[in-house]
């Protein structure tokens, strides 16, 4: 198991539950979410800047 540092840019939603939805749904596809914090909102771009740690499990194949 190791644990990553994530940057990721998502677009801004309607309503802050979609934009919670999204950004687990991003964060998801590259581990499992240990923590994560919107760092940044775009508003010129509509993206947020999200920053997050996540956790990969290793598979070990002999």
């Amino acid at each position: 198991m190791t644990t990553h540092f994530i940057n990721a840019e998502i677009d801004l939603q309607e309503s802050p539950n979609k934009l919670n939805q999204e950004i687990e749904k991003e964060l998801e596809k590259r581990g499992e979410p240990l923590r994560w914090a919107v760092t940044k909102v775009d508003t010129e771009t509509q993206k947020a800047h999200v920053e997050a740690v996540v956790v990969k499990t290793n598979s070990i194949t002999t």
